[in-house]
């Protein structure tokens, strides 16, 4: 790996970095939304249901690019964390699961290891292979026949959160680039013929963690965000959908800031689409102008790409 941070962390603290600029009074508006859909277990729900493991891991990251949470914020929600068991959980659950569990405890909540054994991350480790699949990615179960593009970049983050290698580097960067088209983009899964942006970027910065990145992969990116350029000033799923949001926009952009493609965004429009079509004044974000509401995700998205936009502007 180029760098001994992890990827996921490094990002949360661009982010955090840019948006010190950001107003006392908004900042509040989108902690206090977030803190809007936390639950008496101490977990977020997403737009309905009840707390929920990948909701919570969005609301935390939110929380922690804006400024962090107190010692009794953060074992308020450690304390749903500890009604896990993560041996039991399916693999996509256990990702959220540990990235939550390690921020929440960073800013002074419960260690959920404490009573593990030594080589607790030896077994995650294990656990994390057992979803590896026959052309060298990760699927999202062990009943998964293909791997996924995302799921494979998400199997690769925690790695990194684990301080751990990736098993078989080489063939897992193989298998990112099987996953590239003709238009310079990635898809999620082998039979797709369509990239998307967000495949798109789950790819390139596995392949720049792995050692994989090039002149070429950077040429090849820079046509396909072309392709996705939104007019409203974001990024687009792909390129049949007619309409940017948050998502694709977040992490175009990270492709963008990534492999030196700066040039393609006009900063300007960018940043008035987050803040006149996705922002809600009253704290949130929600994920394309279409959308009718808010929810701790695209809250994430919404801060994410105003926090990437001004860390380089800063």
């Amino acid at each position: 790996m180029p760098d001994s941070e992890p990827y996921l962390l490094q990002i949360g603290n661009r982010i955090a970095a840019g948006l010190a600029r950001l107003d006392p009074e908004r900042r509040e508006r989108h902690r206090q939304f977030i803190f809007s859909r936390q639950q008496k277990d101490g977990g977020f729900l997403g737009r309905e249901g009840d707390s929920d493991l990948y909701y919570t891991s969005f609301a935390v990251r939110g929380l922690g690019v804006l400024g962090g949470m107190s010692s009794d914020e953060a074992a308020r929600v450690g304390q749903f964390i500890q009604t896990f068991d993560w041996r039991k959980l399916h693999v996509v659950d256990l990702i959220s699961w540990l990235y939550t569990a390690l921020v929440t405890q960073a800013f002074g909540g419960p260690d959920p290891f404490e009573k593990e054994p030594s080589d607790w991350a030896d077994q995650i480790g294990q656990k994390l292979e057992s979803v590896r699949t026959s052309d060298g990615g990760y699927a999202k179960s062990s009943e998964g026949a293909i791997g996924s593009t995302y799921q494979s970049f998400l199997v690769a983050m925690t790695y990194e959160l684990l301080g751990k290698k990736v098993v078989k580097p080489n063939k897992l960067g193989q298998f990112v680039l099987d996953r590239q088209r003709d238009d310079g983009g990635f898809v999620e899964i082998a039979p797709m013929k369509t990239s998307g942006t967000n495949p798109t970027a789950a790819g390139a910065v596995l392949l720049q963690r792995l050692g994989f990145a090039d002149e070429q992969l950077t040429a090849d990116l820079r046509d396909f965000l072309k392709s996705v350029r939104g007019s409203e000033g974001g990024f687009q799923a792909n390129s049949r959908i007619p309409f940017s949001d948050g998502l694709s926009t977040f992490t175009g952009l990270l492709v963008a800031q990534g492999f030196g493609l700066l040039d393609l965004l006009n900063v300007a429009n960018l940043e008035a689409f987050i803040t006149q079509q996705i922002e809600f004044p009253t704290g949130g974000f929600r994920g394309a102008s279409w959308d009718e509401q808010a929810d701790v995700e695209y809250t994430f998205y919404g801060l994410g790409i105003l926090g990437l936009l001004w860390s380089r502007s800063s």
